[in-house]
């Protein structure tokens, strides 16, 4: 027990290797300094830290990315530069774009990831961009997604991901671009039209071909491009009764 005290800078890291240990140091000076070891912030050996919720020392996006790199197996990702390091900043983490000390893009596509999808995805509340495409992350799709209502580009292309599509993918009213083609999603929610301005063909892409990969064929009302069994994929002209392979 350290808490109040008038003990200020860098909380040492050591600090959170104390296992089984109850942490306290509130009611010291360590706002004004750097934030807290990132494994003493997720509990990874203490069992109790009193300032775990103070998001100057714990931010909650950091919190959030750490819990994304524990399901989609972090550990064996190709390129993983300053993630789960103790006190660089989530910033300048390998795939993660800031602005305003906020994630603002998160691009780690074709980079190993595997696991499932945290549901922590939901409290990185100002992104606009979402690559996770080209990797093998399996389970389905967390609702959580629904709540990024900042959000762009949504692409989760080619992994292994199952199930329905959450409902929520429906609300994301500033999508731009949003795939989900070469998984194992079985159904869409109801989604307006996205505008075609920005990405064209490739603005809202799903497994809703033919042949299909699955019994019953996925509808996909507004597609933009559809991609069949045979990882062919074809442009949906506004005609519906042409068909055109999109090249």
């Amino acid at each position: 027990d350290l808490s109040n005290n008038n003990l200020s800078g860098r909380i040492p890291s050591e600090i959170g290797e104390l296992k089984g240990a109850s942490i306290l140091l509130g009611g010291n000076l360590f706002l004004n300094s750097s934030e807290a070891p990132l494994s003493l912030c997720l509990l990874r050996n203490v069992d109790y830290f009193d300032l775990e919720n103070d998001t100057a020392l714990c931010p909650i996006e950091r919190n959030a990315l750490s819990n994304i790199y524990d399901t989609a197996k972090g550990g064996e990702w190709t390129d993983r530069t300053n993630w789960e390091h103790e006190y660089t900043s989530y910033c300048n983490w390998h795939g993660v774009v800031c602005e305003n000390d906020h994630v603002a893009k998160l691009d780690l596509r074709n980079n190993g990831l595997s696991g499932r999808l945290s549901e922590s995805i939901g409290k990185l509340s100002s992104i606009e961009v979402l690559d996770l495409s080209d990797n093998d992350i399996k389970g389905s799709i967390p609702t959580q997604i629904g709540l990024l209502s900042n959000i762009t580009y949504l692409r989760l292309s080619y992994n292994a991901f199952t199930g329905t599509a959450p409902e929520g993918l429906g609300e994301l009213s500033n999508l731009q671009l949003l795939q989900l083609q070469s998984n194992r999603i079985t159904k869409m929610p109801d989604i307006s039209p996205l505008d075609e301005s920005v990405y064209n063909k490739s603005t809202f892409v799903t497994d809703c071909g033919v042949p299909s990969a699955f019994t019953d064929p996925m509808e996909c009302k507004h597609c933009t491009m559809c991609c069949n069994a045979n990882e062919d994929c074809y442009g949906i002209p506004k005609r519906k009764h042409e068909l055109m392979k999109w090249v």
